[in-house]
């Protein structure tokens, strides 16, 4: 839940072609949102030093969405590389099983909070059925959910559309994320489950991820700053969870 006079719980993914863009972009997006988000270009180009360039001074989380997916051993190996970087987040993939997910879990820093990715935003029901993933979207996305919080989990990934499902699956202490955030009127992209902010967070979610509605805006500071008061006027009168 959103606390007066505190930044709004956003994270902001720095899809940024260079590192002075992703800087800047989090310097002006700092004031009013939690969280900025480092996908995995980003930091397959700069490596970690990324992560102190765009957290700056300002104390900002870091959200690092490294989607780690592989056999434990070595996700384990990868989630204790990046442990001196402290993130505040760091993704796995739900798919890599529960020894896979306990391993990162295990290995990561104290104070990092392990999100599975449940399906991603880009898929539907036709995706998973070619996978051979039986059931809709949303029972794929609960028995994902489901099966990485008992391996450890503490955060879950999932679309606005799964949250009150995933909510009601593992309760009200799982961190819920969900990307396919747009504000209203704005561009799909390569999302195909998508929803408001205002819609997320009254589904249910705890950090939404938004990306290029704003880092893509004439004025990303402005736009943040946006997104931060729909939010307040959307929570107003509303009692925290």
């Amino acid at each position: 839940m959103q606390r007066p006079g505190r930044p709004a719980p956003v994270a902001v993914a720095l899809d940024a072609p260079d590192l002075d863009t992703a800087a800047r972009w989090a310097a002006l997006v700092t004031p009013h949102v939690s969280t900025v988000k480092i996908g995995l270009e980003l930091y397959l180009r700069y490596g970690p030093d990324v992560v102190a360039t765009v957290r700056g001074a300002s104390g900002v989380e870091v959200f690092l969405d490294l989607k780690l997916y592989d056999i434990p051993a070595t996700v384990a190996g990868a989630a204790r590389a990046v442990s001196r970087l402290r993130p505040e987040i760091l993704t796995v993939h739900a798919a890599g099983g529960t020894d896979m997910i306990r391993a990162a879990v295990d290995a990561a820093a104290p104070g990092t909070c392990v999100a599975a990715v449940t399906v991603l935003t880009s898929m539907g029901a036709g995706d998973l059925a070619a996978l051979g993933m039986p059931g809709s979207v949303s029972d794929v996305v609960r028995r994902m959910a489901v099966l990485a919080v008992a391996a450890g989990a503490r955060g879950l990934v999932c679309s606005p559309h799964e949250v009150a499902a995933v909510r009601a699956e593992v309760g009200p202490d799982v961190v819920l994320i969900t990307p396919g955030v747009r504000p209203a009127g704005a561009d799909q992209h390569d999302q195909a489950r998508v929803a408001t902010p205002e819609e997320a967070f009254r589904a249910g979610a705890d950090l939404l991820v938004i990306g290029r509605p704003i880092t893509r805006a004439p004025d990303p500071g402005a736009a943040a700053a946006a997104v931060a008061a729909s939010l307040r006027r959307a929570v107003s009168g509303s009692v925290p969870r």
